[in-house]
């Protein structure tokens, strides 16, 4: 093969939903791959290359399992191609680990029907990670294909994409996108002649290798006819062949790929990457981060701590959201009606997890008396955290203390006492059985009873948390029926509870363990001492001597870390107008930006010593959408309301902050800054493996406006200031450097608009989407503030970017109220800085290996040691899919390995 041939890879690209539901693109789907197997057994010259995704093929199959085997003896052949992915990602939008397992899925329901395509297919992301070639890499597979963002710097038709750790996979770039033969085939009896002329405008492309022709587009199966076309054009002068993607990459190119990209694929320069994606519809993205969290919290317990095998459910949790990953799906570019199923499945998904995560810590909480509560610490270094229980309100002369297993005890923080009556009724003796119907067994009111009081005319019902002696329902009816004949006439029924508050406990758990404790009231006089420095609060102060927040005029913070850096003006909330849709964001040409409150007022609302926390309300008049003219906000306002949540604990270094308001405005885009000592040249984000630094510009040239609004996952950081996140979202470094700009909601109306400030063509249609203008919702975001001269890695950010997203696991014990606290117990502890540990899971004999699986990334350009401890005899070194790639060694409960600079290792633990 040389550049005067070419082949034509017969495909299609498939949104599983996007401007239609799921279940309407599916029927089209089975439609399509019915016409695609006719052909493939019609027509032996015939090849088809599934998109990449399984998602497809599973589809399909649930559809037509009766064509299993047809499917199966064409890809056995060659002559369909099928895999890696599960599911053709957003790969910004979900974290590294999900990724993994997309992948992981992928290439397990691939092997099954004759093998996965080795290829890292990646045909319409909306830009690439930086880690993506080291995650192909360690999952054996050495090339990608893809089409958005690559930088202009590239000049042929393919490049050597290289991680963050030195990883490399061989990468054929999409210029012409992913369906660039088929204006080739417009006219059949003209492809000779359209093909010669492509293949001369794109000569310097190709080098001496041939014209790759994708034959397909979105949502349709290739002309029937394809194959029998390409043969009466194909010519001594231009050979053409049909093949499948890996057969182009593996069986055609042969020139030297000399240009080097290194880390993330976000330049507009050859194809629109639409980054409005990563602020539209807040929920999608929130949901995301809720259900992948309650999943690796459910791994980690079902792992450590349970002897069920609750593989079915992680399975089918993990299959949601990993679906819910799709591209056209967390991105929230899909209608209402699409948008709506996604956030359900990644609700079911949280939910199948949670049911896993909770059955795994009632194994250990049987041995936790029932007055008493079972702590789990889901991170792998032993921490001290703050829960919230419900305990019973201490007498005027004594205070609340918790007792941990080892004896020690720690004063608590009461926060909000709850009412202790909970009905006072009179009623008619005749109506008193309609009382007792409340009670089931010995419920009653959400709690349990204790004992009662039945005399003449009254009766009393004592409820409690863990009653202490026997209760017996038909003595109760029994006595109540006897009481009501001897009595007639007016009765009083109250129902009282034990004066019970809601407190705050510190508990220190070890690393991926286990603690417990009681909390009960003792002598005053008793009551130890805080041993962290006690947070307080001042009229507009709230510090805890390594953090210091004061609320200025503005309603804004000034807030000083522990070395004295200062950030001022903090909080500031600027909403300006969205005439953009669901891909990118476009400020009206005249738009009135609206940064000053019209009223501000400021609560203390826990004054510590554990806890203390601020309510600064601002109240703005946001215009209610835009006008008739796009270019301009609306002259009608309405006052919003925004609660800013300001809260310091003790021992944190750092400040928290959660932000809401009800959301009455349309067509607008309200993000919270972070004003900088000085202006910065560069930005770091937090994303999948990877820490990224980013510029203040982007890379332009295509039909978009290159706005540097980036990603960020769990922290971004400029000079002295890091912002901790609870989900994925988007920033941007404004003002010249001066301020990062977090996107707290934007909201906008239609999928696509045809005329767009920022963007040449259409994205997609122009569908109305009220549901994304979240008009009538409560928007909650919370964040944290860490000021640190040294930057984020001064600030330690990784480790606490996962104590902020992470809080331990609590639960009530079930054991006996004699029974005492038993021992804290240690899980899996690793010890190293900057690393992050993306999931410890167990792995059983449907892979390689039976063990506990750990998944560690260095998150850090320099390398460093990490000590792993635990409960195991030997360590295995395994890929992304799980195969080994060591041979066992011997280690008594604890090994250490060096992780190079950006490196993601994996290992099993028996």
């Amino acid at each position: 093969m040389h550049s005067n041939s070419a082949v034509f890879v017969p495909h299609f690209h498939w949104d599983r939903e996007w401007y239609e539901p799921f279940q309407v693109f599916r029927h089209r789907l089975v439609t399509a791959l019915d016409t695609v197997l006719e052909t493939a057994e019609a027509d032996p010259d015939f090849r088809f290359t599934v998109d990449g995704q399984m998602a497809a093929i599973e589809d399909y199959l649930e559809m037509r399992p009766e064509n299993r085997e047809r499917l199966v003896a064409l890809v056995r052949e060659g002559r369909i191609a099928i895999g890696p992915w599960l599911i053709l990602l957003d790969e910004f939008l979900c974290s590294g680990e999900t990724i993994v397992r997309n992948l992981q899925m992928g290439w397990t329901a691939a092997a099954e029907l004759g093998g996965a395509m080795s290829i890292g297919y990646l045909p319409d992301m909306f830009g690439h990670i930086a880690q993506m070639p080291q995650i192909l890499a360690r999952a054996g597979i050495e090339h990608a294909a893809l089409w958005r963002g690559v930088p202009g710097s590239v000049d042929g038709h393919a490049f050597r994409w290289r991680a963050p750790d030195g990883s490399e996979v061989r990468t054929e770039f999409l210029f012409d996108g992913y369906d660039n033969g088929l204006d080739v085939l417009l006219v059949p009896d003209r492809i000779r002649h359209a093909l010669g002329e492509y293949a001369q405008m794109t000569a310097g492309r190709w080098g001496g290798d041939p014209v790759l022709a994708m034959a397909g587009t979105d949502h349709n199966a290739p002309d029937p006819q394809l194959a029998s076309w390409l043969r009466h054009a194909s010519s001594t002068e231009r050979a053409i062949t049909v093949a499948t993607l890996e057969e182009y990459i593996r069986n055609h190119v042969r020139d030297e790929v000399s240009a080097v990209v290194t880390g993330e694929l976000r330049s507009h320069v050859r194809g629109n990457i639409l980054p409005g994606v990563l602020s539209v519809r807040l929920g999608l993205k929130q949901r995301m981060a809720v259900a992948e969290r309650t999943i690796d919290h459910a791994e980690r317990m079902n792992a450590l701590w349970s002897g069920r095998d609750d593989s079915p459910f992680l399975t089918l949790a993990w299959h949601k959201i990993i679906e819910s990953t799709a591209h056209d799906s967390v991105v929230g570019s899909g209608t209402d009606e699409t948008c709506d199923q996604v956030a359900a499945r990644l609700a079911e998904a949280a939910q199948a997890a949670r049911a896993v995560r909770d059955a795994a810590l009632a194994e250990p909480a049987a041995g936790v008396p029932d007055d008493g509560y079972l702590v789990a610490n889901p991170l792998p270094w032993e921490r001290t955290a703050l829960v919230e229980v419900d305990v019973r309100v201490p007498t005027e002369d004594s205070a609340l203390v918790s007792t941990a297993p080892d004896g020690s005890s720690h004063p608590v923080q009461l926060i909000s006492q709850a009412p202790t009556v909970l009905s006072d009724e009179r009623l008619d003796a005749s109506q008193l059985e309609r009382v007792l119907r409340r009670i089931h067994r010995r419920e009653l009111f959400g709690r349990l009873i204790d004992h009662y009081d039945l005399t003449p005319g009254s009766l009393v019902f004592h409820l409690t948390e863990a009653p202490t002696g026997p209760f017996d329902l038909l003595i109760l009816r029994g006595e109540v029926a006897a009481a009501a004949a001897a009595h007639p006439g007016e009765w009083r029924v109250r129902t009282l509870v034990e004066a019970r508050a809601t407190a705050l406990v510190p508990v220190h758990v070890p690393a991926g363990g286990l603690t417990s404790f009681r909390v009960a009231a003792d002598d005053r006089s008793a009551v130890p001492a805080t041993p962290l420095a006690p947070a307080k609060a001042g009229d507009d102060t709230l510090a805890n001597g390594l953090v210091k927040v004061v609320v200025a005029a503005d309603g804004t913070l000034e807030v000083t870390g522990v070395d004295g850096t200062v950030l001022s003006g903090v909080g500031r909330l600027v909403d300006g107008g969205d005439r953009g849709d669901s891909y990118n964001y476009a400020p009206p040409a005249r738009d009135a930006l609206v940064a000053e409150p019209i009223q501000i007022t400021v609560q203390v609302v826990e004054s510590g010593p554990l806890r203390s926390r601020m309510r600064v309300t601002r109240v703005y008049e946001w215009p209610v959408a835009l006008s008739s003219d796009r270019d301009q906000r609306s002259g009608h306002t309405v006052r919003t309301p925004v609660d800013m949540l300001v809260e310091v604990r003790a021992g944190e270094p750092f400040v928290r902050l959660s932000t809401s308001f009800l959301n009455q405005s349309a067509d607008h885009r309200l993000r919270l800054h972070v004003p900088l000592p000085q202006p910065a040249a560069t930005s770091a984000s937090a994303g999948q493996f990877a820490v990224t630094e980013r510029g203040l510009t982007a890379e332009g040239g295509w039909g978009e406006f290159p706005l540097p609004t980036f990603p960020a996952g769990s922290f971004v950081s400029a000079g002295p200031a890091t912002v901790l996140l609870d989900h994925t979202g988007e920033y941007e470094l404004v003002d010249g450097g001066s301020a990062l700009a977090i996107t707290l909601l934007r909201a906008i109306g239609s999928i696509s608009v045809n005329i767009h400030p920022l963007r040449d063509e259409p994205a997609a249609s122009e569908i109305p989407v009220p549901g994304a203008q979240d008009l009538g919702m409560r928007i909650e975001n919370r964040f944290a503030i860490v000021p640190s001269a040294t930057g984020r890695q001064g600030a330690n950010a990784v480790a606490l970017a996962e104590g902020f997203r992470n809080d331990v696991l609590v639960t009530r014990g079930t054991a006996p109220s004699s029974s005492p606290l038993p021992p804290s117990v240690d899980g899996i502890k690793v010890d190293g800085r900057d690393v992050h540990v993306s999931t410890i899971r167990r792995v059983t004999d449907d892979r390689r290996i039976t063990g506990t699986e750990v998944r560690l990334a260095a998150m850090s350009d320099t390398a460093s040691t990490v000590r792993v401890a635990g409960a195991f005899t030997e360590v295995t070194t395994v890929d992304l899919l799980g195969r080994p790639i060591s041979e066992p060694v011997p280690a008594a409960g604890t090994f250490e390995l060096d992780l190079g600079p950006w490196e993601i290792r994996t290992v099993v633990l028996r």
